[in-house]
């Protein structure tokens, strides 16, 4: 640099022209004291008698968390959730309850976004229980069924309720029922269950419900692969859902239901099942797929099997609740888990046969 470049440099002004203004402080997007006080706000878990009380006023906000509780594994939450339920059981069972279940793709969100709708606009309060597929791997659910009931989802009168299947027989959670009595409790007169999708052992949400409806499609191939004998054994009604894409097609496969279940015995409840044709993206057929519920209740209330299933629906939760609790004292006995882990490698060491370590382990071997 030249003693000219110098003595140019020397006379600019540093401070004014490179310095840093200082900008308008920008306040925080959320305050801190508004942070502590939601996280207080979750630390403190409501009472019992706050859980009750705010159930039976229609609180959905304690609802839901009274449902986390029902659904948490950990011990203590669990006999938190058991002494709600009790407390909130005097004030149940005054609910239709529905279980819709169907193949993949036939429909059942849509279906019961429909006849939610329906309902709601008749004054009814609807309750949806949608049971989502947990991951093998990851144990995991999506739990996105409300993404699929937008206009369900913000409707005052609904309630819909996503819950993991985790693994449960049937495709319904293990705390269905429970779940049931504390939406019954809350005021919904209409709870419905939607189930993973149709299986040989769909016992499990035939075992909660009053009503069971199968959804079917008629643009499927042949219609007869989806007739299968537990599946149909136990449906109240069947309905060919999409019956707006090919009509032809779903009257035949009517047809060969109705032909179909002439060959199954009549079911215990004296009701003959009906096979009707919907679309729940039109809503044809809706309004009388219910008017068939209610005739369905209407009939069995007045030959008094809708009461006796009811009761034997209670005893299927005593069987259930004794052998859901055998199960977890086993697993949570002390020192099961060393010598489970013991068993376990002598298996692998081709030592002790698997049903001999059972034996074992129960303490009932010879």
């Amino acid at each position: 640099m030249t003693p000219e470049d110098k003595h140019l440099y020397s006379n600019f002004d540093y401070e004014t022209a490179l310095s840093v203004q200082e900008g308008v402080q920008q306040p925080e997007q959320v305050s801190n004291s508004y942070i502590e006080r939601m996280r207080a706000r979750r630390q403190q878990e409501p009472s019992v008698e706050d859980l009750v009380s705010g159930i039976l006023h229609g609180d959905r906000t304690l609802l839901s968390r009274a449902i986390t509780l029902v659904e948490s594994s950990l011990h203590a939450h669990q006999q938190k959730a058991r002494e709600v339920i009790e407390r909130c059981l005097p004030y149940s069972g005054k609910s239709v309850r529905l279980g819709i279940t169907g193949v993949p793709g036939a429909g059942k969100s849509t279906t019961i976004e429909a006849l939610g709708k329906y309902l709601t606009a008749h004054n009814h309060k609807v309750a949806v229980l949608a049971i989502d597929p947990s991951s093998e791997r990851s144990r995991g659910s999506i739990l996105g069924d409300k993404t699929r009931m937008e206009e369900l989802s913000v409707d005052p009168n609904a309630f819909i309720r996503p819950s993991p299947s985790a693994g449960s027989l049937g495709g319904v959670a293990r705390k269905t029922r429970e779940i049931i009595t504390l939406c019954e409790a809350a005021g919904f007169d209409v709870v419905i269950v939607e189930t993973v999708g149709v299986g040989q052992s769909e016992v499990a949400a035939h075992s909660m419900v009053d009503f069971f409806l199968l959804l079917q499609l008629a643009n499927t191939g042949d219609e007869l692969q989806g007739i299968k004998r537990g599946i149909m054994e136990m449906a109240d009604m069947i309905a060919i859902n999409k019956c707006d894409i090919d009509r032809t097609r779903a009257e035949l496969a009517a047809t060969q239901y109705r032909n179909a279940l002439h060959l199954f015995p009549m079911p215990d409840s004296g009701w003959t099942v009906k096979v009707s044709l919907c679309s729940a993206y039109t809503h044809e057929g809706v309004q009388e797929l219910w008017n068939d519920v209610m005739e369905y209740v209407t009939f069995t209330k007045a030959n008094g099997f809708f009461y006796h299933k009811r009761q034997q629906q209670n005893l299927r939760i005593m069987q259930e609740a004794i052998e859901n609790g055998l199960r977890d004292r086993f697993y949570s006995a002390p020192g099961m888990e060393e010598r489970l882990a013991e068993m376990s490698q002598a298996i692998l060491d081709n030592k002790i046969s698997a049903y001999a370590a059972a034996d074992r382990l129960l303490g009932i071997e010879n």
